[in-house]
């Protein structure tokens, strides 16, 4: 659900910039005050994890379509709502500025329809209201999934509101939330089985955690192991299982396909075309992969019709993207949690 530059006015995608920074800032205050040194390395493997799970797009069957992680309801459950919108932006931004994965004019847009609402909304209203105050397991799973389907289809509502915001004619309003919705909902369900699973593990391993998200985790609670096995799954995630991604449109695309014809849309705005330009500098791994320059005249070939792609596509451009974007993301949540410790500390 990242979207592209295309799909956003600058005063939508300017408005939303400030918003999400505005979000940023107080979510930054927030973690400041709780002052938990412990949480930090949770913040670098967690956004390590889950640049390299949005990696791996999984099928929607009978769709034509795929799906991938979000992730924000994992980071809330296991951080607490701001040390995880923190995080969340940091992955997003990584994914923006070195990948090419969503746009830099709608980069304040993916911020908030994918932080704010799992973080500040379906979190503390849906998961919270739902898990009570055991950790029971079944309950877990109830709370997860229907917290991360309303998180994700509130996103995808946000996603239709913005482009219509935006004056795109060839996705109108109606139309297009209304293959929003049904596909993000498959794509929910997928995500909140797989947010029980990651916090499940952390439970077995360190209940307290999960118990303390949003607060001071309580002294003598050691994170080093936990931090570790989810270190170990983002590797494992972004070095080898990025290969099983599948080909298929994921729910946005496909949603924009069915309305307009189109997969992608075109942008000729000069705001459009300059930020177009920075993110070819910086994106050093476009697309998850190596460049590419074709030689002079050469046309790239495409499969022939009924051919299919070869799967698992291995493929080093994306392993390398995995493990680099993961160590990028780590580096850049880790920092942002140093810097807030350091402020605290001056306070």
């Amino acid at each position: 659900m990242h979207m592209a530059d295309a799909l956003i006015s600058p005063a939508v995608g300017g408005t939303m910039w400030v918003v999400s920074g505005g979000l940023i800032a107080y979510s930054a205050k927030k973690v400041r005050e709780e002052a938990d040194d412990r949480k930090i390395p949770l913040m670098g493997v967690l956004g390590a994890f889950i640049f390299a799970a949005q990696m791996i797009n999984f099928t929607i069957p009978a769709t034509g379509s795929s799906g991938h992680l979000g992730g924000g309801m994992i980071l809330a459950i296991l951080l607490g709502p701001y040390s995880a919108f923190l995080v969340m932006a940091s992955v997003l931004t990584v994914q923006a500025l070195f990948f090419a994965d969503g746009g830099l004019l709608a980069l304040g847009c993916n911020i908030f329809n994918l932080g704010f609402f799992t973080c500040f909304v379906a979190y503390p209203l849906i998961y919270k209201k739902i898990i009570g105050r055991g950790l029971d397991k079944k309950r877990l799973i109830i709370a997860a999934t229907i917290a991360g389907v309303i998180g994700l289809e509130l996103g995808a509502f946000g996603v239709a509101l913005e482009t219509v915001s935006s004056g795109i004619s060839e996705l109108p309003f109606k139309t297009f939330v209304l293959l929003m919705i049904p596909i993000h909902l498959a794509i929910g369900l997928v995500e909140g089985l797989v947010t029980s699973g990651v916090v499940s593990f952390v439970i077995t391993a360190r209940p307290e955690i999960v118990t303390a998200a949003g607060e001071k985790t309580p002294p003598g609670v050691g994170v080093k192991k936990t931090a570790l096995g989810i270190a170990a799954a983002a590797v494992l995630a972004g070095a080898a299982l990025s290969w099983f991604a599948s080909a298929h449109p994921d729910g946005l695309e496909w949603a924009m396909l069915k309305t307009s014809g189109r997969e992608e849309l075109e942008s000729s705005g000069r705001l459009h075309g300059l930020l177009a330009s920075l993110q070819e500098k910086t994106a050093f791994l476009p697309d998850y992969g190596f460049r590419k320059a074709a030689p002079a005249g050469e046309v790239k070939s495409e499969p022939a019709a009924g051919e299919k792609a070869a799967w698992p596509a291995i493929d080093a451009g994306a392993s390398v993207s995995g493990l680099v974007g993961g160590l990028l993301t780590l580096l850049l949540a880790a920092l942002i949690g140093l810097g807030l410790k350091r402020r605290q500390t001056a306070a």
